[in-house]
């Protein structure tokens, strides 16, 4: 049937990266823009037994680095709460300005297991390689 093929954008995918299991969102899509929109991508991710989400940047609200929207705690949140690791991928610049607080944020967000932001694939495969698994 023709219709198979033609699978809409807006579908995630299943990607094994560095030997973990990812649920990748297109870039097309409904905003991650609050908890019931994480909670749903969470549903997602669990029927593959995915233990990543990769989202791309242009899948966030404009709102998601004004800190004081609360929108990134939200969503971050429940992906912790639900033991899954959240991966923006893309240049958080294209939402609007990152510098002082974001900025600050965003870096510390790196350093940790939850949250992590890569700009490009290259990055995205070495964050999640053998030795960051697990």
């Amino acid at each position: 049937m023709t219709g198979e093929a033609a699978a809409p954008h807006h579908d995630p995918v299943v990607e094994v990266r560095g030997g973990v299991a990812c649920l990748r969102l297109p870039a097309d899509g409904p905003p991650l823009d609050g908890e019931q929109a994480a909670v749903d991508v969470v549903g997602e991710a669990y029927g593959p037994d995915a233990r990543v989400v990769v989202v791309p940047v242009e899948r966030l609200p404009a709102d998601f680095f004004v800190l004081r929207s609360g929108v990134a705690g939200a969503v971050a949140q429940k992906f912790v709460q639900y033991g899954l690791r959240l991966v923006v991928l893309g240049d958080p610049a294209v939402l609007g300005p990152t510098a002082g607080p974001v900025a600050d944020w965003v870096r510390e967000a790196d350093r940790g297991r939850d949250l992590a932001f890569v700009a490009d694939e290259a990055e995205l495969d070495r964050r999640l390689g053998p030795a960051s698994a697990g």
